[in-house]
């Protein structure tokens, strides 16, 4: 066998879906990886440093895409995971029957790898909306969060 006979299975190109940041300078408000999850800080507190050196950071958070609560210790001098969360807008040009969601992104390109969002109470009432509005025949612009290589549409509005 030549040592020119091999084949490339991915073409990822390696990129982070995090990076490091100090956890005593995370706020409320920032985003955060707990066990392996994006999440968004809704409580940060701080203890004093003890008679064994470090202060701690107690973290509260919210899961980004189910909202679950999550929470974390972290030596206030360690780094922290933090992940690459972006917000994007696209309009809806279809909803399926079974939830699918065909939309259309700023620069007119056709994006349909994306359902309705049903995980949590707040998603169903968002998703009876949107179609409320969309067989209305209004223009409903969706509101979609991605971090870590997964999408949800988390809110939308609409134009006249």
């Amino acid at each position: 066998m030549s040592d020119d006979d091999y084949t490339v299975e991915t073409g990822d190109a390696g990129a982070s879906h995090t990076y490091p940041m100090e956890a005593g300078s995370c706020r409320k408000g920032c985003h955060l990886m707990i066990k392996g999850n994006p999440c968004k800080i809704i409580e940060v507190t701080t203890s004093k440093t003890g008679k064994h050196g470090h202060a701690k950071c107690h973290f509260v958070a919210t899961e980004i895409f189910t909202g679950k609560k999550m929470e974390e210790l972290v030596s206030s001098s360690h780094t922290v995971p933090v992940p690459f969360v972006t917000r994007n807008e696209y309009t809806i040009m279809d909803i399926g029957e079974d939830g699918t969601v065909s939309l259309l992104t700023e620069g007119g390109e056709p994006k349909d790898d994306l359902n309705m969002p049903t995980e949590t109470e707040e998603d169903e009432k968002n998703t009876t909306q949107m179609k409320k509005e969309f067989e209305a025949g209004k223009n409903v612009i969706v509101i979609v969060q991605s971090a870590c290589g997964k999408e949800k549409i988390v809110s939308f509005r609409t134009q006249d």
